[in-house]
């Protein structure tokens, strides 16, 4: 704001309507630099000491598996789809030792009958307040533990509601992560059966069984959250946005924490994925 109103009055002083014109364009692109540099450096994040980001990615990193092991439960035991889930997560973040006890005793701490899903989300909420990279993020690994059977049940998706309501997420934002994280999940089966050999598939051919799907516009652009009616730009728009949304260098400044940067990484070669498929359509 500041580099626009500067540029205007230098601009006007010096040039009268059309040296003001100028100024204000100057200052918008000085704003915008600025605007980029305070971002990339985490914003009032980089006023935080060490310890500080220390505690707020312990924080997350034990809430977000406290909260996943309570929704594991919902249905009143924990599957063992939801264990194996939790574990890939686990060797997914490279966690070991201490880290890994760290991450399984949040869990378990979750399924508890003393556990309080809203004490545990208020807090992520209070920390990261206006974060909201993160808070979305917080609630798209909630959803892909949930979703980790292939199915969501109701109670489920009740627990996702509430803890996305809890964050200070829209309902309609909640409902536009999940659309988003059904075409990730049905986008990157997608691709895994494309990449099969063609051994493979002639040898499902000859078992009769049903040939995998192929990848089509329409997953892509849920991928991104977008209708089958979308243009080119709206196509670069979002995909812009969205990487800059799970950018993982960006978000462990925020506060995620460094072992959660896998999850970020896939996410966004996910929607890498998707807009470069939609590129050659």
């Amino acid at each position: 704001m500041w580099g626009k109103l500067l540029g205007t009055c230098f601009g006007f002083m010096f040039g009268r309507w059309l040296g003001a014109a100028l100024g204000f364009w100057l200052g918008h692109l000085f704003d915008k630099s600025l605007k980029q540099d305070f971002e990339k450096a985490g914003g009032f994040q980089g006023f935080f000491d060490k310890n500080e980001l220390d505690q707020r990615q312990a924080l997350f990193f034990s809430s977000c598996f406290a909260v996943m092991g309570h929704i594991a439960k919902s249905n009143g035991r924990v599957s063992e789809v939801h264990i194996q889930a939790a574990t890939a997560f686990m060797d997914e973040m490279g966690l070991h030792g201490d880290d890994r006890k760290e991450a399984q005793n949040a869990f378990r701490s979750g399924k508890s009958i003393e556990f309080s899903l809203k004490d545990a989300v208020r807090d992520v909420k209070d920390v990261f307040g206006r974060r909201y990279d993160l808070l979305q993020l917080f609630l798209e690994i909630q959803i892909q533990m949930a979703f980790s059977d292939g199915h969501l049940a109701e109670q489920e998706k009740q627990l996702l509601q509430r803890v996305s309501k809890l964050l200070g997420l829209s309902a309609r934002h909640f409902q536009f992560l999940l659309n988003r994280y059904q075409a990730e999940f049905q986008f990157r089966k997608q691709r895994a059966h494309q990449h099969k050999s063609r051994f493979e598939e002639q040898s499902q051919y000859r078992q009769n069984t049903t040939p995998p799907p192929s990848l089509n516009r329409a997953n892509a652009l849920a991928v991104l959250g977008l209708s089958n009616s979308a243009g080119d730009k709206e196509i670069k728009r979002a995909y812009r946005k969205l990487m800059s949304q799970h950018h993982p260098d960006k978000l462990v400044s925020q506060g995620l924490p460094p072992h959660m940067m896998e999850i970020a990484k896939r996410k966004s070669q996910d929607i890498q994925s998707a807009y470069e498929f939609l590129k050659t359509k």
